[in-house]
């Protein structure tokens, strides 16, 4: 009886010690992952368009008073990126009726903006030495700050539904030109 004791013991002490290591294992102290720890951003592959902006879905927005620029996004390349960047296609145009067209994405965590490419002489162009930049509110061609206030963002997170991003673009209720603020008025994420 006395071995018989003896095994249980061992073995009550074993799946205790079992139970208490994989009750570690989850503990961020133990295994060194920190479930708060911010999320190293990596970028998905970027592809640019097949095609050039369409003229049928090409959408004027709002930016300053102070341009004399005009700008537009073509609807149809709106792609919301699970890596956290939305990608359009911009068409600015100045006062001559010169057009640049280009591919650019948007980070609402960061408040980042990147040209991917440009579209010229009926071909797409990428862009090698694009980096991410900070998005500038208080210049007049502040034409990224507009969208992503007034439509890419949610505050400082990505719009994820594509039919709430056109909504917020139509021209009647665009609210761009303004940087997002939190509930008490703040900006968030200043340059």
């Amino acid at each position: 009886m006395n071995v018989f004791l003896r095994k249980v013991s061992d073995l009550l002490i074993s799946l205790t010690a079992a139970a208490l290591l994989m009750a570690c294992a989850g503990d961020p102290m133990v295994s060194g992952l920190d479930p708060f720890a911010p999320m190293v951003f990596k970028e998905g592959k970027t592809t640019l368009p097949l095609n050039p902006p369409n003229k049928s879905t090409t959408l004027p927005f709002y930016v300053s008073e102070t341009t004399i620029f005009k700008f537009a996004i073509d609807t149809n390349s709106i792609a919301i990126g699970s890596d956290g960047i939305t990608r359009y296609i911009v068409v600015i145009t100045n006062p001559s009726g010169g057009e640049q067209i280009q591919y650019e994405g948007i980070r609402c965590d960061s408040y980042q903006w990147r040209l991917y490419g440009n579209f010229d002489n009926n071909k797409w162009r990428e862009n090698p030495l694009g980096a991410w930049v900070a998005i500038k509110s208080k210049v007049p061609n502040r034409y990224q700050a507009s969208l992503a206030s007034g439509a890419i963002c949610n505050f400082n997170n990505q719009e994820k539904s594509l039919s709430a991003v056109l909504k917020s673009l139509d021209p009647n209720s665009f609210i761009g030109g303004e940087k997002p603020t939190n509930s008490s008025g703040q900006l968030l994420n200043s340059p």
